[in-house]
């Protein structure tokens, strides 16, 4: 695909990147809020994560078999079609105050995400040369987390603009009230992906054709190290990085922070930050593979912060863009903020790594991927599950460092195994 023929289709999936960045990175604003609505305990609320990333592991692989059916253009519909259905279960669930229904919109907007990724990221990776990739999935990565910044603040003003904090007791009526006011932000959320599908469908998005690219000697995609150990890696990296943008707002609720239903923006503030990094730097001053390890030590370092800093507080929207803004945050929690800006680069140097040369299997290797986001399912319960037994969720953080092993073995070896052997 040429250059000029190629814009169209990066527009189309950066909108879809965007949506991707939306219904994601609600839920770190949706974590804290459902706690108190629904009444639960911390770990209790970290099954929104689950119940949202489960569902690339359960429907990314029958979701490749949709896609071989489909064509990748079809299944970019389909999926929208999907999450339009999570958006309105998310009105009998609003009414009723019931977690289990929430916990089934999340799984049923998930499911439709998985058919989106599984559709969309091999565009971005085959649609220029390999070597940039990551530059392209960084420019990606740019809308989907601009759209990370902007929902925490979009959701505090919409749905807590007279209330301003979680904190302390509330009435059974106030708890209604809350919950009833997600009711109108899912309907405009159904409508504007249903619009979505029409641009979809009567886009000229070209379908992605892999016939001439077949490898006959190999059977399964299993047979792909690099697609395999890169699936490893994403799982960790995903649940690093869900545990960084999805419950800071819950660590900073439990130090009495106002308004940390905005938390995530300011983890997704410096994912942008790393994502622009990428932008400028891949390749031509910095290759994938340095840039991956990189990330590694980078966020092993943070983690160390995050565990080890003061509760000390100083006003991070004036050290980010000068004004006073609505969060004085304590130096730990500033330092899992930083921890988005180690992760960035991560999925997009991860991804061009694992599927290059995989030609017919690009579909199944790509769904072998999406499976990894499951991560962000298992390891924040894990999380939980540890600051719960510890009674410190400041010390629960290095779980990460486990993650970050992972990065880095798949940065410096891994992803040039082409066979499994002993022998690179």
């Amino acid at each position: 695909m040429d250059k000029k023929s190629s814009v169209f289709p990066m527009i189309i999936i950066g909108i879809l990147f965007f949506v991707f960045g939306f219904v994601t990175w609600l839920n770190g604003s949706l974590i804290p809020f459902l706690k108190v609505i629904c009444n639960l305990t911390e770990f209790q609320s970290l099954f929104v994560t689950f119940a949202f990333y489960i569902a690339y592991t359960v429907m990314a692989l029958p979701m490749a078999s949709v896609l071989d059916k489909t064509g990748y253009k079809n299944g970019m519909a389909l999926g929208l079609a999907v999450m339009v259905l999570g958006s309105l279960v998310f009105i009998p669930a609003a009414l009723s105050a019931n977690f289990i229904i929430f916990l089934i919109a999340l799984f049923i907007l998930g499911t439709g995400l998985t058919i989106l990724q599984t559709a969309s990221n091999p565009y971005v990776v085959l649609i220029g040369p390999i070597e940039s990739a990551a530059m392209r999935i960084s420019i990606m990565g740019l809308i989907n987390k601009g759209a990370g910044v902007l929902v925490p603040v979009l959701f505090t003003a919409l749905i807590l603009s007279d209330i301003g904090t979680l904190t302390g007791e509330l009435s059974q009526e106030s708890i209604d009230d809350l919950a009833h006011r997600l009711i109108i932000p899912y309907i405009v959320m159904a409508i504007v992906l249903s619009g979505l599908i029409v641009l979809i469908k009567f886009s000229s998005i070209p379908e992605l054709d892999f016939e001439k690219e077949t490898l006959d000697e190999k059977l399964s995609i299993f047979n792909f190290p690099r697609v395999v150990l890169g699936a490893v890696a994403l799982f960790f990296y995903v649940g690093i990085e869900v545990i960084a943008g999805d419950t800071i707002g819950l660590y900073a609720q439990g130090l009495d922070v106002a308004n940390v239903t905005t938390l995530t923006s300011y983890t997704m503030v410096f994912m942008v930050l790393g994502y622009l990094v990428g932008v400028f730097f891949i390749p031509k001053y910095l290759s994938q593979e340095k840039a991956l390890i990189s990330s590694a030590i980078g966020g092993s370092l943070i983690l160390f912060g995050v565990a080890f800093s003061s509760s000390t507080s100083h006003n991070i929207s004036e050290i980010l863009w000068g004004w006073s803004g609505v969060a004085t945050l304590p130096n730990t929690v500033t330092f899992v903020a930083l921890l988005g800006f180690a992760n960035a680069l991560v999925w997009p140097t991860i991804w061009p790594l694992a599927i290059e040369g995989l030609g017919k299997y690009t579909a199944k290797g790509s769904a072998l991927l999406i499976m990894a986001i499951a991560g962000g399912a298992i390891l924040p319960i894990v999380f939980g599950k540890i600051a719960q037994e510890l009674g410190d969720m400041q010390l629960s953080y290095l779980i990460g460092l486990v993650c970050y092993a992972f990065i880095f073995m798949y940065a410096v070896k891994w992803h040039k195994m082409d066979r499994w052997s002993k022998d690179v």
